[in-house]
C-alpha cells in the first residue's frame, strides 16, 4: 500500500507540530507549513513548506509541489489558525477581517486547492482544527468564537457535497490546550479610559490561565490518528476536559438566559 501523503497547515509549533511528529512516527509523509519555515528548519523533523492561508499563490505553490513530488495528497488538516480577544465596541474591522481570513477563509482556500487531486484519486480526507469556543459566544473572544463557528457550519454543509467523490471531511474541535496561541494573537490593548477595562482584563487573565494549563496537544495527534483509520467519521469531534465538552451539551439543554448567566458567572462579569 502506498505511503499516504498528509498536508499539516500550521505545523512548525504547537497542535500541528505534535499532529506532524506522532503521524510520521506511525508511517505517514508528512508535508507541514508555516509562514516562516527557516525559523523552524532546525527543530522540524518533517518537511516544513512556506505557506501563508492569506495569500492564493502561496497556497497553490505549496500543493502543486506536493502533487508533483508525491503524484498524490490524501489528507489535508487545515490546523492554521489565529487568536483575536477585545470587546467587540473596540476591535478595529481590519483586525476582524484578518481573523476570519486565518481562521475562515483561509481553511477553505486550502481545501478547494486539494480536492481535484483527491477526487482524482476518488478518495481524500479533510479535518478543519476549529474549537470548543466556536459552540458558544465567549465574551471578549466573539470574533474566534464567530470564524470557528462559521467553520464547523460550512464543513456540516461541505462533507454531503463531497461524499459522492469518497472525500470525507470533518472538524476536531479542541478545548484549552498548551500552545503558544497567545504569542500570535491579536488582542485588543486594554485602554486606561475603556469602559471594559475591568472586565475584558479579568477575562484575558482568565483566557491565558486556561490555555497555560491546557492538556497536552499529543492529545489532538492521537485523536487524529484514530480519526484516520476510520471509514466513516463522525460529523464533529470535540477534545478537551469534561467540562469544557460538557458546556457543548449545557448549552444544547439550558434555556438560553441560564447558560448565558453560567458563562457570565464564569467569566465574573
Amino acid at each position: 500500500m502506498n505511503q499516504k501523503v498528509v498536508l499539516i497547515t500550521g505545523a512548525s509549533t504547537g497542535i500541528g507540530k505534535a499532529i506532524g511528529l506522532f503521524l510520521q512516527e506511525k508511517g505517514y509523509l508528512i508535508y507541514g507549513t508555516s509562514r516562516n519555515p527557516e525559523k523552524y528548519s532546525s527543530q522540524s523533523q518533517f518537511t516544513l513548506l512556506p505557506l501563508d492561508v492569506a495569500d492564493q499563490k502561496s497556497i497553490q505553490d505549496v500543493v502543486s509541489n506536493i502533487i508533483q513530488q508525491e503524484g498524490r495528497l490524501d489528507i489535508l488538516i487545515n490546523n492554521a489558525g489565529a487568536g483575536i480577544t477585545g470587546p467587540l465596541e473596540e476591535i478595529p474591522s481590519s483586525e476582524i477581517l484578518q481573523n476570519f481570513t486565518t481562521n475562515y477563509f483561509g481553511p477553505i482556500d486550502v481545501t478547494k486547492a486539494v480536492l481535484p487531486q483527491m477526487r482524482t484519486q476518488k478518495e481524500g480526507l479533510v479535518i478543519h482544527i476549529t474549537s470548543i469556543a466556536g459552540y458558544m459566544g465567549l465574551p471578549y473572544r466573539g470574533i474566534y468564537s464567530a470564524a470557528k463557528a462559521a467553520l464547523e457550519i460550512t464543513s456540516e454543509a461541505w462533507r454531503m457535497e463531497l461524499k459522492e467523490f469518497n472525500i470525507k471531511m470533518t472538524t476536531i474541535a479542541p478545548g484549552a490546550f498548551a500552545t503558544n496561541i497567545a504569542v500570535g494573537r491579536y488582542h485588543a490593548p486594554l485602554l486606561d479610559d475603556s469602559p471594559y477595562l475591568k472586565n475584558y482584563g479579568r477575562t484575558l487573565e482568565l483566557i491565558n490561565q486556561d490555555v497555560d494549563g491546557g492538556q497536552d496537544p499529543i492529545v489532538i495527534a492521537k485523536e487524529v490518528y484514530e480519526i484516520i483509520k476510520k471509514n466513516n467519521p463522525k460529523v464533529h469531534y470535540r477534545i478537551g476536559a469534561f467540562l469544557q465538552k460538557f458546556s457543548i451539551t449545557l448549552k444544547k439543554v439550558l434555556p438560553d438566559t441560564i447558560y448565558e448567566n453560567m458563562l457570565r458567572k464564569h467569566f465574573e462579569l
